[in-house]
């Protein structure tokens, strides 16, 4: 009897300091996946495929309010206390313009192909964490009617270093894109994610599929990123692993972001400048060209290594 009061206390407590919240469109109520949670100095999270996230209160004290924010959807602001469940979001319409072709296109086409760039050196590589989106340019192939057909994604699984202990991995990533402002990426374009996963078992160049989305590319062209969502389990589903570490410093306990596999090689690019970075739980999510303005002691940009090598596969046509 004692043993079991013991476990309804500590399954209370647990109840009552980690929480599952969802997130649901408020018309329709059905769950909004992969959405961001921002809260705190500069952490955050995401929701599953359903729209579910934990949120702990004993590991976060000091947090009172969380930030919640779904493309299509207007950001909201809720308070954090025992009896938060759900989130409804509200639909938000934008003006798409000539962003989106509606009807299929046709006529006489051809496949063209801008090759993915990449390399083994650990040491030149971007470390994907889930504050961290970084996002490539993309033009229109000669200037003509260009649809996206593959997207080729330079990745490091270190593979040479299974046999130190790094072990398999599955790790879920999403693609994402937005307009080109000025040379930089503008507001995001409503085509519809692509969430995906990685595991160890590939390396060097991850090609994937994207025809069936209809991504026609602007006439002033388009930013195409990529995110890093969490590590998926057996079932390729999100699972709630650790974003953070806690280290300790003579200014307290600071958290430092984790890093995930695989790695995404940077490159010694052109003198055009087209890969942009942005922490999407800091600096109101503003995104910046990944050279010496954005972090001058970065060992990527002090080796000239300032761009990500995503290459792509267009439909092209002739007229």
């Amino acid at each position: 009897m004692r043993s079991k009061l013991l476990l309804l206390l500590f399954s209370v407590t647990n109840a009552i300091l980690a929480q599952d919240i969802q997130i649901v469109d408020s018309l329709e109520l059905s769950p909004i996946p992969f959405a961001t949670i921002s809260f705190g100095d500069g952490l955050g999270t995401f929701a599953d495929e359903e729209g579910r996230f934990s949120f702990s209160r004993k590991k976060y004290t000091d947090i009172d309010s969380l930030f919640i924010s779904a493309m299509g959807y207007a950001e909201k602001s809720v308070r954090v206390d025992s009896s938060l469940q759900k989130v409804a979001l509200r639909p938000e319409v934008s003006q798409l313009g000539e962003v989106i072709v509606s009807a299929a296109k046709e006529g006489k086409f051809k496949f063209r192909k801008k090759k993915g760039e990449t390399h083994t050196n650990v040491f030149a590589c971007w470390l994907p964490t889930v504050e961290s989106e970084v996002a490539v340019f993309f033009d229109r192939y000669e200037g003509k009617a260009t649809q996206m057909s593959k997207l080729y994604l330079p990745i490091n699984a270190e593979s040479k270093y299974e046999s130190k202990g790094k072990g398999k991995f599955a790790t879920i990533f999403r693609i994402q894109y937005y307009e080109n402002r000025g040379g930089a990426p503008g507001a995001s374009i409503p085509y519809k994610n692509i969430v995906f996963s990685i595991s160890e078992k590939e390396d060097k160049i991850f090609e994937l599929d994207v025809l069936s989305k209809s991504i026609f590319i602007p006439k002033n062209g388009i930013f195409i990123s990529l995110q890093v969502l969490g590590y998926a389990n057996k079932e390729g589903k999100l699972v709630d692993s650790k974003k953070y570490r806690e280290i300790k410093t003579a200014r307290g306990v600071q958290k430092i972001s984790t890093s995930f596999r695989p790695l995404l090689p940077f490159i010694k690019g052109s003198p055009d400048q087209s890969t942009f970075v942005r922490r999407i739980f800091l600096n109101d999510k503003k995104w910046q060209v990944f050279d010496r303005t954005y972090n001058k002691n970065s060992k990527l940009v002090q080796t000239g290594n300032k761009n990500y090598g995503m290459g792509a596969e267009f439909k092209v046509w002739e007229n």
